[in-house]
């Protein structure tokens, strides 16, 4: 059988930039075997599989990685909410749209923007809010990706697990040399999965004042999850869901709205754009976004025996 597939580029308004994500818009008849050899098959971070919704919501959506199936993340969501819009399975866009899909870690709401028949962003709700996991040695988790002790900041928060779907090992560094720096210790990883962590960690530091990217971006990012088939990711738009979440948590204030211009994918070559956002009401963070835009790459057909 024959099975299309699209290709976008998310968190990004450059082709050939962002995160690649393949999707096959009626997955109708796949085995789970076989969604798990088509995303082998494209070996992006993620490939995203589309049924009818059982739920009455949208769509049903299946999300796996090269060697896993996942619950939640982000660029799947968003890009595949791009490319159902952008192949017109909801019709005709003429105001802002918000769709849901149903996922293994809840209800994903995600809302489509398009000026003049053109989508030109998708903003995806988590769906869950913010929980915070237990910390880790500061020492581990800089040997898992080459850096030294000095180079982590623990002013905010030691490493720390945090999740609003998808668990994320969140590390600050201490400034964009130190995050260009960061190279991938496999042993190091194996060390975090013997304390009994999914070791997916999200490296962060914020953007200096007298640095190039002051006015254009409040922080860049990297993430590696080599024990998950992802040695690096180029946008993870769980993650800075999370981070939003993570950072607005430890705000002096008890309630605000608060939003960061996330870069990733940089040091890749595959520069990223997330704007990822928090609510915050009497002390807690009830709810996260995250959202880019994104550009059609390629179509065509995939062969199941």
């Amino acid at each position: 059988m024959k099975y299309r597939y699209y290709i976008c580029d998310v968190f990004t308004e450059t082709r050939f930039g962002g995160n690649p994500l393949a999707v096959l818009p009626k997955a109708d008849g796949l085995s789970d075997h076989q969604m798990q050899q088509i995303a082998h098959e494209f070996n992006f971070s993620e490939s995203a599989f589309v049924f009818p919704a059982k739920a009455g919501k949208t769509r049903r959506v299946r999300i796996f990685t090269p060697t896993a199936e996942i619950p939640f993340a982000g660029h799947p969501n968003v890009g595949t909410a791009f490319v159902l819009a952008a192949t017109g399975e909801f019709g005709q866009i003429n105001s802002p749209l918000t769709v849901t899909f149903e996922e293994k870690a809840g209800l994903v709401s995600v809302a489509i923007c398009a000026e003049q028949g053109k989508i030109v962003s998708c903003e995806l709700a988590a769906p869950e809010s913010l929980s915070l996991g237990k910390t880790l040695p500061a020492e581990l988790v800089a040997s898992a990706v080459s850096l030294n002790r000095e180079d982590l900041v623990t002013d905010t928060h030691p490493p720390q697990i945090c999740s609003v779907g998808l668990p994320f090992v969140f590390t600050e560094l201490r400034d964009r040399a130190a995050l260009e720096r960061a190279r991938i210790n496999l042993s190091g990883f194996d060390a975090l999965r013997d304390l009994g962590v999914d070791p997916q960690l999200h490296l962060y530091t914020r953007v200096s004042e007298s640095g190039p990217d002051w006015h254009v971006f409040d922080i860049r990012a990297r993430m590696f999850a080599p024990l998950s088939g992802v040695s690096e990711d180029p946008a993870t738009g769980s993650a800075s869901c999370a981070l939003a979440g993570l950072l607005a948590h430890y705000k002096e204030e008890r309630g605000g709205s608060f939003s960061w211009r996330i870069a990733q994918g940089v040091e890749m070559g595959r520069p990223s754009t997330l704007i990822a956002r928090a609510e915050k009401a009497d002390g807690k963070v009830p709810a996260t976004w995250v959202g880019g835009s994104c550009v059609m790459v390629s179509e065509g057909f995939i062969q199941i025996d």
